[in-house]
């Protein structure tokens, strides 16, 4: 584009609350590493803030913008964004989630004429979706949303029956997983710092916020239980729990009340996610709460079998007795159980691992997903414009 020449691409402003490290964060990451250049300009905009993450995104025109607003939904932002959106002019106002759904209010007033909000999951306030002050927000700000994502089949139904959206004005989007990225190793190598780099170790772990949503304390009970039901795999089982967060302080007592820490590698936060799980025999997912969990399918593109909790989106990611297995939320038993049979039987978990390899392959590419938000973001425009808009591809496609 000459100098001075006006960029005519569709703006789309994404908000979020925070723009940090976290799964609705990295997916919009890798949607807008991916979304054709010539399609969308881009902006994020976050209620609070925006931390180093913004590395992420390889693009050199987006632009980001914190407002650092207070937790809550609070009206007196409403003339701050109002004037934002009317100076930023964008077509396409897409939020995500509950703490960002607010904005579609002051896009609506500025004229911004696609305004898109994106479920993504949901947290410990409301683990099942049944809290009616929830309900009750969302059904305030559903009159202001043109259309909705939903990243998981769960949370589409929850918009249909606790929210009262129609279910033609939802559109449900998987995640996608960069496959080039995250890929099965030939043979398991420990990652930097890893002290269980003996080849006749067989290592269960786990990746993510150590908050308390994601509950990896459970699986710090699960894999002491298993020890000590199962004695023959101590000098086999180990435990590789990566992430930062507060329960990272009580995962470390527990372990050492337990005797068990020495089995254990707790590093913190990393940034070399997909050599973690190529470390790893097994996948473990502990959480009270999930959407579409990109940490399963990593570890499925990984071709690591995976053990998750039976809540949210995750019975929709795995192949229950194929690619890995689901059990009850909190139940630690059972949870400790699959472990073990997958530990006591390598041949089978590796086949497992595998299996949701060629699953991920089939139906949770990154071409799809972004080829899906992209013809959204198209029918959108076209619909509220009422004007022809020749459709774009995504270069993966």
């Amino acid at each position: 584009m000459s100098k001075g020449a006006k960029d005519r691409r569709p703006l789309i402003a994404h908000v979020v609350f925070r723009f940090d490290v976290g799964g609705l964060e990295n997916g919009v990451v890798n949607l807008l590493n991916r979304l054709p250049p010539e399609a969308f300009r881009h902006v994020i905009i976050a209620l609070t803030d925006i931390t180093d993450f913004r590395q992420r995104i390889a693009r050199h025109d987006v632009q980001f913008i914190a407002l650092e607003k207070a937790p809550g939904h609070t009206f007196w932002i409403y003339p701050r964004l109002y004037r934002l959106f009317r100076e930023l002019q964008p077509a396409i106002v897409h939020s995500r989630n509950l703490a960002a759904l607010e904005v579609v209010v002051p896009a609506w007033l500025s004229g911004v004429p696609v305004r898109i909000h994106g479920e993504h999951g949901r947290d410990v306030g409301d683990l099942d979706g049944s809290s009616r002050k929830y309900r009750w927000v969302r059904r305030f700000y559903r009159p202001f949303v043109t259309k909705y994502i939903a990243l998981s089949r769960d949370l589409e139904d929850y918009l249909v029956s606790a929210v009262g959206v129609p279910p033609g004005k939802i559109e449900q989007i998987y995640n996608g997983v960069d496959i080039m990225r995250f890929y099965p190793a030939a043979s398991r190598q420990a990652p930097a710092g890893c002290p269980f780099v003996d080849p006749g170790l067989w290592l269960v772990g786990s990746v993510g916020r150590m908050q308390v949503v994601k509950n990896q304390t459970d699986l710090v009970r699960a894999f002491v239980r298993t020890l000590r039901a199962h004695p023959a795999l101590v000098e086999r089982l180990r435990l590789v729990i990566v992430g930062e967060g507060p329960l990272r302080t009580e995962a470390q007592a527990l372990l050492a009340q337990a005797g068990v820490a020495e089995y254990a590698w707790l590093p913190g936060a990393r940034d070399d996610v997909p050599e973690i799980m190529r470390g790893l025999d097994c996948f473990v997912l502990p959480s009270l709460a999930e959407g579409i969990s990109n940490t399963i399918l990593e570890a499925m593109a990984s071709g690591l079998p995976v053990v998750a909790t039976d809540v949210g989106g995750n019975r929709e990611l795995i192949d229950r007795g194929r690619t890995g297995e689901i059990v009850p939320a909190g139940d630690i038993e059972a949870m400790a159980e699959r472990i073990a049979a997958y530990a006591a039987d390598p041949p089978a978990a590796r086949a497992a691992g595998l299996a949701g390899r060629a699953l991920v392959e089939r139906q949770f590419s990154m071409p799809t997903m972004c080829a899906r938000y992209l013809a959204v973001y198209d029918d959108q425009l076209r619909a509220q414009s009422g004007r022809h808009r020749p459709p774009f591809t995504t270069s993966e496609s």
